[in-house]
């Protein structure tokens, strides 16, 4: 008899993929559907709704067909992970979308957050929600579309219209239109709800012009979110998790006791560390937020750094520059030399996230000498994003008071040897990275399958885990270290405030 099986659906930026995990958390078959990104404007990021949904639809597809029939009855749980921060309208009525889905890339709304942060209640919201006024966040992009798409405004006023983030959107079409729903770790995300009572914020409600009705049910991460509806692959199993994809990551790479850390190098890097029961507050620009909720309710919270732009990097050097004809060359291309030179990249492709939070700085390359080679701007592409995690790290431990004992890495970029090694040097600590990088999918598989009773103990799974990891561990000099940072503390700084309109 097969034993139980938990399908994790893992919607992100880039991609759709759907996994399907035994109950030690190791992967047993996956599909994998790209999504589109559009760059209409500077700043703006867009992916159309139906597009998202029918790249996730046609990942359960490919993967229901490597099943056979004994596989498919296993299937006794689903969790669902996404991109945060995206925003999305549809209608109540019939499901249709209303504009596109703003990514939370995207910048646009820079100029309404700059006057949200001249009200007097913007250090109280900010407080509240344990997040900063950017456009990072949905409250900015709902205002947004609620300004420029007419039809949305209608529909609001005649109480059809339907205000989601990417889980939302997900679950209603995995319901059949019947679940207008989030979880706690994605409302944390939207800047509308407080933290500490995980009940959406009047006053940031009023602020952005919302009732209320418009907003997805407030749900435990781990609970019932309803059934795959009939005529869907899977139809029938049971949804019981739903977690933020960085949540779900640090879930999944059983970093669930306070002061443990994780760092996913996906489209951006997030760093998140467990912080227990209680919100901390931080100075630095570091984020607070819902981890995740048991089914009673109970919160965990973590600390977060977010930087915009990782795998995006390398994606640059394959798409933009040509210089590899696929990321998984990246590696060989940066180890071609010895070091990045004089090199620095800062990868502040839209904007900069932690600890600037500014949203007008843009990426810099500097150091380019005669010499400089393909090869060298591979190396400095890694370098900086490991750099950039530096900061987050330095930040997060300024934050604790305390270092951190080690780093566990996961993510598509994560992969690159050559950049997990800068990550230890950067910050003079061990990272470890699984034998499988499906954390994000993995961590929302696990939390399904202990609601669904499949899953009991954590703890074998993660001597597993441990036990399946490659170690970095850090090997510049004191010195060697500290003079790296200082030059890459320098090329932030020249590319901060960065308006495109500056005259030399």
């Amino acid at each position: 008899m097969t034993e139980p099986l938990l399908l994790a659906l893992d919607q992100g930026t880039s991609s759709s993929r759907a996994v399907l995990f035994n109950l030690q958390g190791e992967p047993v078959a996956s599909a994998q559907v790209p999504l589109a990104i559009a760059y209409p404007a500077d700043g703006w990021v867009e992916q159309q709704p139906l597009a998202i949904w029918e790249s996730q639809m046609q990942a359960m597809q490919t993967l229901d067909r490597q099943l056979n029939e004994e596989q498919r009855r296993a299937v006794c749980a689903c969790g669902v992970t996404n991109q945060r921060e995206t925003t999305l309208f549809w209608r109540r009525g019939n499901g249709a979308p209303l504009g596109p889905a703003l990514v939370w890339q995207d910048r646009r709304t820079s100029a309404v957050c700059r006057s949200w942060q001249q009200l007097p209640e913007a250090a109280a919201w900010q407080h509240r929600t344990g997040l900063v006024l950017d456009p990072y966040f949905s409250a900015s992009k709902i205002r947004w579309l609620l300004d420029h798409h007419p039809e949305a405004a209608a529909a609001q006023s005649r109480g059809d219209l339907c205000i989601g983030t990417v889980d939302s959107w997900l679950l209603w079409q995995l319901s059949g239109g019947r679940f207008h729903a989030t979880d706690h770790s994605n409302a944390s995300r939207t800047l509308l709800l407080d933290l500490e009572q995980c009940q959406w914020l009047p006053q940031a409600l009023d602020i952005v012009g919302l009732s209320g009705e418009e907003l997805p049910q407030l749900l435990p991460s781990r609970g019932s979110f309803g059934r795959i509806a009939a005529g869907l692959p899977f139809a029938g199993v049971p949804i019981t998790a739903v977690l933020g994809d960085q949540q779900a990551a640090t879930y999944g790479q059983l970093c669930v006791m306070p002061g443990q850390a994780k760092c996913t190098y996906g489209t951006g890097a997030f760093l998140v560390v467990t912080c227990g029961d209680q919100p901390v507050r931080a100075e630095g620009g570091l984020l607070s937020s819902v981890g995740w909720s048991d089914a009673a309710g109970r919160i965990t919270y973590c600390l977060e750094g977010s930087l915009f732009n990782a795998g995006t990097v390398v994606q640059w050097l394959r798409d933009g520059l040509g210089l590899i004809d696929a990321s998984a060359k990246v590696d060989a291309l940066a180890a071609s030399v010895p070091d990045a030179g004089e090199l620095m990249l800062v990868p502040a492709f839209t904007g900069w996230g932690t600890p600037h939070w500014d949203p007008d700085a843009r990426g810099l390359l500097i150091g380019i000498t005669r010499d400089t080679s393909a090869g060298h701007l591979a190396r400095a592409a890694l370098d900086g994003i490991a750099l950039a995690v530096s900061t987050l790290v330095e930040t997060a431990e300024t934050a604790l008071g305390h270092g951190l004992l080690e780093l566990a890495v996961d993510g598509g970029a994560a992969a690159s040897d050559v950049l997990m090694q800068a990550q230890a040097d950067s910050i003079a600590l061990a990272v470890r990275r699984p034998a499988h990088l499906e954390s994000t999918a993995r961590g929302v598989a696990l939390m399904a399958g202990q609601e669904a009773g499949v899953v009991s103990d954590l703890e074998p799974i993660r001597e597993r885990l441990l036990a399946g990891c490659t170690r970095f561990e850090p090997q510049l000099s004191v010195s060697d270290r500290q003079a790296w940072r200082r030059r890459w503390q320098e090329a932030v700084r020249r590319c901060l405030h960065w308006h495109g309109d500056a005259t030399v």
